[in-house]
C-alpha cells in the first residue's frame, strides 16, 4: 500500500546541497533523536522520511528488524533503532519516523522518535569518538559533533549496518 503523498515528509536534496558534503570543510546532516539521544546520518545518504505507516512483520526475523514496508512498490526492511541501541520502546509514536536510507546499496529504512532538522555543520566541530566508547557496540559512531547545549553522534551507516546483515534482511524482505 502507497503512502497518500498527504502523509509523506520527503527531505529536498538539490544538487547544491549535494556539493556541501563533497570536499568541503561542512557536513550537512539529517539530525534526529531515539530515546533522549541526538544522531545525525550525511544527507547524501538519506532518500526520504515518512510518518509512520503500516508495517508488516516478518515471522523469525532478527530481533531489531521491525517488519516490511511497501513504499511505492518496493519491500522495504524497517529496522527500530530503539531496538537496536538496546532502549526501552517508546509510548509516543506521535512523531516517530521512517527514515529511508542506501546502504551497501540496499534499500532500508530505520525508525526515529523524532527528525529534527537538517544542518550544516562545520568539521572543526566534530571530534572523533572518545576512546572510552570505542568498542563492538560503538564503533558506528564516526564522531561527537559538538552544537551549542547538546552533542550529536554521527553515525556510519555503513558500520551500523553491515553488508552481512543488509544481506540478511534482503533475504527476509
Amino acid at each position: 500500500m502507497s503512502v497518500p503523498a498527504s502523509t509523506t515528509e520527503q527531505t529536498a536534496i538539490a544538487s547544491d546541497d549535494h556539493r556541501a558534503n563533497e570536499g568541503s570543510d561542512q557536513l550537512q546532516l539529517v539530525t534526529f533523536e531515539v530515546g533522549a539521544e541526538h544522531f545525525a546520518v550525511d544527507i547524501l545518504t538519506v532518500q526520504e522520511i515518512n510518518r509512520m505507516m503500516q508495517i508488516t512483520r516478518v515471522p523469525h526475523s532478527p530481533d531489531s528488524l521491525e517488519g516490511v514496508i511497501n513504499l511505492r512498490g518496493r519491500i522495504i526492511p524497517v529496522i527500530d533503532l530503539r531496538k537496536r541501541f538496546g532502549i526501552a520502546p517508546s509510548q509516543d509514536a506521535e512523531e516517530s519516523r521512517i527514515v529511508v536510507v542506501e546502504v551497501h546499496k540496499r534499500t532500508l529504512g530505520f525508525i526515529v522518535d523524532r527528525v529534527n532538522e537538517v544542518l550544516r555543520v562545520d568539521t572543526a566541530v566534530v571530534d572523533p569518538t572518545p576512546a572510552l566508547a570505542k568498542g563492538v557496540e560503538s564503533d558506528f559512531v564516526r564522531g561527537v559533533a559538538k552544537l551549542d547545549a547538546r552533542l550529536v553522534m554521527l553515525l556510519d551507516l555503513d558500520r551500523l549496518f553491515s553488508v552481512a546483515a543488509i544481506e540478511d534482511l534482503a533475504a527476509v524482505a
